[in-house]
């Protein structure tokens, strides 16, 4: 998980990134690809390729976005994403090999192997190590090679020095879905909103494996095994957002009794290109809250992307624009910071990735309580659950 210095050149660095995916593999073997692709898995919409996968990176060009000042804060995400996202086309990827009947359910597979649980495994032996997880899911109009680039940028954003608490460390976990990643305004959007859609009930399928996983964990640590005492958390950025809606429709068929896992600690709804009301009671995501102890919905007026997805789109006001549509009514646990009067005209879309917005985000992981020092959001009066970013 932890960067390390290549043995031939120290002045390089080696990042390293889990992965889930049901994007097509690219190259004659799976086990063995070149990159993923622009289209659905061979084995369908839900079929998910586990991995872990390593970029080599100038270390001082590295040091240097984590030095640098945007003007609202330091550390500049976007200038680190983009130095990443073009190392990414070199990087070295090592899916988890798995031997399963497909013809079976995973339940009656004694022997089999599955590249889920050998991840799983891996990323329980970090958290012993005390390091948090964050499950990353990226937004409209991301390749194979900007989703990681970015995934690696928050990553190394998120695990920095000088924020937060400096024992903690952090893995995260990119889950990339087929977004187009062609830029093409009209078609584009409309078609990865449809993989979106799609790819939801694939992002369920790997929770839903979570799930099982964590509830053999508590079933050993209760026999008397090794609890582990560190966190998950997920951050879904704009379209991604989508993703996890309709994920939430797939985990819902799947859990018995009326409420839902509860997986996360924190769940980070990052400029989210869903429709303002989505969090009310009733509506898709009502019910999200229950899969975390604590909801954060961080949005920007001035976000010109989604100010597109509502205008020429045909979309509903979109709760990464204004916030959510009736607040009054949201669960106690959903918090909202709006970051309009720090991000507009700098990172209107994706300034989860820099400064202040992305050290709030850290001290969060980090535990620090909602009112602590070392933030630098403010509380609206009279609304106990609406923040601004002055």
């Amino acid at each position: 998980m932890e960067s390390r210095r290549t043995v031939a050149d120290p002045e390089r660095v080696i990042l390293g990134l889990y992965y889930a995916t049901n994007r097509r593999h690219e190259g004659a073997d799976r086990w063995h690809p070149k990159r993923y692709g622009r289209h659905f898995s061979d084995d369908g919409t839900e079929n998910l390729r586990f991995g872990w996968l390593e970029v080599e990176a100038d270390d001082a060009a590295v040091a240097r976005c984590l030095a640098a000042t945007t003007g609202h804060g330091r550390g500049d995400g976007e200038a680190l994403t983009r130095l990443l996202t073009k190392a990414a086309a070199r990087a070295r990827i090592e899916p988890y090999l798995e031997q399963i009947d497909a013809a079976r359910s995973e339940a009656g597979q004694s022997r089999a192997r599955f590249g889920s649980k050998a991840m799983f495994r891996d990323l329980q032996k970090d958290m012993l190590r005390r390091s948090d997880v964050l499950v990353f899911v990226h937004g409209f109009n991301v390749d194979w090679e900007a989703a990681v680039g970015s995934a690696l940028a928050l990553q190394t954003m998120l695990d920095r020095e000088g924020v937060g608490d400096p024992a903690q460390r952090l893995a995260v976990v990119l889950f990339t879905w087929p977004s187009d990643g062609m830029a093409l305004p009209f078609v584009s959007y409309k078609s990865d909103r449809t993989e979106a859609m799609g790819s939801g009930f694939a992002f369920a399928r790997g929770l839903l494996k979570v799930r099982d996983f964590l509830a053999a964990l508590q079933d050993r640590a209760e026999g008397g095994g090794r609890a582990c005492p560190q966190d998950l958390h997920l951050l879904c950025h704009s379209m991604g957002n989508y993703v996890l809606e309709n994920a939430l429709a797939r985990i819902r068929a799947f859990t018995p009794g009326a409420a839902l896992p509860r997986l996360f600690e924190h769940v980070f709804l990052c400029a989210p290109d869903v429709d303002a009301d989505v969090l009310e009671p009733g509506k898709a995501m009502g019910d999200l809250h229950e899969l975390a102890r604590m909801v954060t919905v961080y949005h920007n007026r001035g976000d010109v992307a989604l100010h597109v997805s509502d205008y020429t789109k045909g979309n509903p006001d979109r709760l990464g624009s204004h916030g959510a549509a009736r607040s009054a009514v949201l669960p106690d646990k959903v918090q909202q910071v709006d970051c309009s009067a720090i991000v507009g005209g700098w990172i209107e879309h994706s300034y989860h990735m820099s400064g202040r917005v992305n050290d709030d985000i850290l001290l969060s992981i980090d535990g620090f309580g909602l009112e602590d020092p070392a933030r630098t959001r403010v509380r609206r009066p009279g609304h106990p659950n609406l923040w601004t970013m002055p």
